[in-house]
């Protein structure tokens, strides 16, 4: 449950920079390294938006491409990898945000379906760690969001 509208939460994470801020930064999940972003005119704020993630993780080169496939402004988002993406634990995958209006605000609801990665090795990594890394990876938005909206008016934060 978010202390704030489903507008407000639509609009702060429809923003693909706000949303996985997480992958931004060095952390023990990406071995040190993160990913940077890259987008059309849209920035993925439009049906049919592409978006391009690259970076490293454990010393690995990532790269992966996006596509908006759903907008529904302010209850739903949906994006899909696009091509083959060049990373280690997750092979393609389709994610989405799903907002629902609630007594006193709102509640945010982000899920992942992934694929195993190609290869022998990518997939034994994808069946051990794929359910993991997906877990954290969409705790970390939703957690990310709730600390956006925990000041006492509901408004975000600075951050």
């Amino acid at each position: 449950m978010l202390p704030a509208a489903a507008v407000a939460v639509f609009a702060r994470l429809d923003d693909q920079t706000r949303l996985a801020a997480h992958m931004e930064k060095p952390s023990a999940m990406m071995g040190g390294g993160r990913m940077t972003y890259a987008f059309d005119a849209n920035r993925g704020m439009a049906v049919g938006s592409l978006i391009h993630m690259g970076g490293s993780a454990f010393g690995l080169t990532m790269a992966v491409d996006e596509v908006v496939t759903e907008r529904t402004p302010p209850y739903r988002k949906v994006w899909r990898t696009v091509g083959t993406p060049q990373l280690v634990i997750v092979g393609g995958y389709e994610m989405g945000i799903r907002i629902a209006n609630a007594p006193g605000g709102c509640e945010l609801t982000v899920w992942i379906d992934y694929w195993l990665p190609r290869g022998w090795l990518g997939a034994l990594l994808g069946r051990l760690l794929g359910g993991f890394y997906a877990r954290w990876c969409v705790g970390r938005m939703v957690a990310d969001a709730a600390t956006a909206f925990s000041s006492p008016t509901g408004a975000p934060s600075a951050a």
